[in-house]
């Protein structure tokens, strides 16, 4: 099945719900096999009208904010998984009413918000760090020895505190299994005493296992081999591997600006504001029909988002025809870290979003205006 690219209004992100049906499948066969629950990660994907289709591969998910902890008990109709970095007086009895197990990062926010969480029936974890992370981009590695998120083994003695009934830890970032069996064996090595006294580990996310050449047995053999040394409950909680390579963000070129010998594309979408990680990682998408490594014969344009940030394109891409204003260009994977980051800086508008179905039909899910520009000021 093709998508015709023609029915689409740029810009647009579009799911591709056989997509999605493909990625969420798999995770569902490792769920089965391992013996462990895969949750969804709002921070990676959170387009809850896409929600029914992953309940029924799903469990539920996990939120880092009320307003995820909300979304999750609203659209996924279950009680979430919450995690945050810390939790506020007034926002702590809410989220505890609409959450089934609370991980705090500090040994600070249990001993204050642990009775809240108790007498709201959830189970308690705490995040630890295991100091190893095999992630190369500082932005995205949270396991440097003088990170904010968890706590070192130092913080212990041969004894969780009361209430502790999981431990969580967050290394990997778009990582294999093998560096998931090598974090593990830190992990053991830091915190193997406590796995005794708690009932469930969370491994976090950044397990891509929805990639092409991604090692599906033995992540199973992993996970079945650790739920066996230790009779814990196991629990996942990948992002990017749920939308991963499911849609697109379909734009338009309106000009083609010459300085310098370069030519720029630019397009009515912005690496800014609405695909922050292009520059952020940095993330390099492909385009349709356009060398991500331009070749000796191509005719080479950078793309120019709309903002005017100096800094808001990405560099050239090769063509083996010349662009021309009207031309669209389609960006592959949009769908991950990409909605969920988007902002409306200097007003550029956020695209539209749609589902293209497994019918081979369009459903325009959402569009965007000067209200949603306008009620997020004041």
């Amino acid at each position: 099945m093709a998508i015709d690219f023609s029915k689409i209004t740029s810009p647009s992100f579009v799911l591709e719900e056989r997509l999605l049906k493909r990625n969420l499948e798999l995770l569902k066969k490792v769920q089965d096999e391992a013996g462990v629950e895969i949750i969804l990660a709002f921070k990676g994907f959170a387009m809850w009208s896409a929600f029914p289709m992953v309940r029924q591969y799903l469990a539920g998910a996990t939120a880092s904010s009320l307003n995820e902890v909300q979304l999750c008990f609203e659209e996924m109709g279950v009680k979430s998984h919450t995690y945050m970095v810390a939790y506020r007086d007034e926002e702590i009895p809410e989220i505890c009413s609409q959450s089934s197990h609370i991980t705090f990062n500090s040994l600070n926010q249990l001993v204050k918000y642990k009775q809240v969480a108790i007498d709201n029936g959830c189970s308690i974890g705490i995040r630890v760090n295991p100091e190893y992370s095999e992630v190369e981009t500082d932005l995205y590695n949270p396991s440097s020895p003088q990170s904010r998120l968890g706590m070192t083994a130092k913080h212990f003695g041969n004894e969780l505190p009361e209430g502790i009934e999981g431990l969580h830890f967050h290394v990997l970032c778009e990582s294999d299994s093998v560096a998931l069996e090598n974090t593990l064996r830190e992990f053991e090595l830091k915190f193997g005493k406590f796995l005794h006294q708690v009932k469930w580990v969370n491994f976090g996310g950044g397990h891509l296992m929805t990639r092409e050449g991604y090692d599906i047995d033995h992540l199973i053999s992993i996970l079945k081999n650790f739920k066996e040394k230790y009779d814990l409950d196991i629990i996942l909680e990948p992002g990017s591997a749920i939308a991963w390579e499911t849609g697109y963000l379909v734009t338009q070129v309106l000009d083609i600006v010459e300085n310098g010998g370069v030519n720029t594309a630019i397009i009515d979408a912005s690496f800014t504001c609405h695909m922050p990680d292009c520059l952020e990682m940095p993330y390099r998408p492909l385009i349709h029909n356009a060398n991500v490594n331009p070749q000796k014969d191509d005719h080479r344009y950078r793309i120019g988002g709309l903002s005017c940030l100096a800094g808001d394109y990405l560099e050239e891409y090769g063509f083996s025809t010349p662009l021309n204003i009207g031309d669209q260009l389609v960006f592959n994977d949009m769908i991950h870290y990409t909605m969920v980051k988007t902002n409306t800086f200097n007003g550029v508008a956020h695209p539209s979003i749609g589902i293209w179905r497994i019918n081979n039909t369009f459903e325009l899910i959402r569009t965007f205006g000067y209200d949603d520009f306008k009620t997020r000021l004041s």
